[in-house]
């Protein structure tokens, strides 16, 4: 598993020992950038995805524990590095994964970045079986997949989707709309269950939306928002089905 990083030490010497040994010993591990101090690890923190940060704990105008109480929630791992040994239980308290002391031992290093490596596997797995997007049918709701988590939205409230490469455009009945990093046969097969229809290679409709249909070769399906949309002449039996 890659893991993004960034190395938050005041010492320029420290910095480029961390980065050689990552680097040497730890090729999953890239590292995005590196800071000084507080302020330039916030800046970092803030513009990266990261999946672990290595922290020394002292540094000039704050410490480790002042950065993570301005992060405040976060989604990496933090590994605080450290000569001194006596800040082991105010890492433990801000939820540290490793504290490594200096000088840095590559066994330990290896050791911190399998334990990350580890957590982020047992998380992944985690939201792959949450995330999933899929419908109850008693409650008929839908989990959206979002970086930090999942939106969860009543299917009877989408109008449509709209395929766009390998994204979705979900339109809800409120005028609202929906980007999601899957293709629109994921959302076909997560509302098989519902009164959905794939009427064109690029858009499934809510059934129960449809005011109109058009006659042609494929003909067209009016929604109740007045969108009008094209029927593949392949999808007509399959819509058509829906109105027997």
């Amino acid at each position: 598993m890659k893991l993004n990083t960034i190395i938050v030490e005041d010492e320029e010497k420290s910095r480029e020992i961390l980065r050689n040994y990552l680097k040497k010993y730890c090729p999953n591990v890239s590292v995005l950038g590196e800071a000084s101090n507080v302020d330039e690890a916030l800046v970092l923190i803030r513009n990266n995805d990261l999946d672990l940060v290595f922290l020394d704990v002292e540094m000039p105008y704050g410490n480790a524990f002042d950065l993570l109480d301005k992060v405040g929630d976060r989604t990496f791992e933090a590994v605080f590095v450290t000569a001194y040994d006596h800040y082991a239980i105010d890492a433990l308290n801000a939820h540290a994964s490793y504290y490594l002391m200096k000088p840095i031992s590559i066994d330990e290093l290896i050791k911190a970045v399998d334990y990350v490596v580890e957590i982020k596997t047992k998380e992944n797995a985690l939201q792959d079986e949450v995330l999933v997007p899929k419908t109850n049918s008693v409650n008929g709701k839908i989990t959206i997949p979002q970086q930090d988590g999942f939106e969860v939205l009543e299917t009877s409230d989408i109008m449509y989707c709209k395929a766009d490469d390998n994204y979705t455009e979900i339109y809800l009945n409120n005028n609202k709309k929906k980007l999601v990093s899957k293709t629109l046969k994921y959302f076909e097969e997560a509302l098989s269950d519902s009164s959905f229809a794939r009427v064109h290679k690029s858009y499934l409709v809510n059934v129960n939306e449809v005011t109109k249909y058009r006659k042609g070769k494929g003909g067209s399906v009016v929604l109740s928002n007045g969108k009008e949309i094209m029927v593949s002449a392949s999808k007509k039996a399959g819509l058509l089905s829906y109105f027997k």
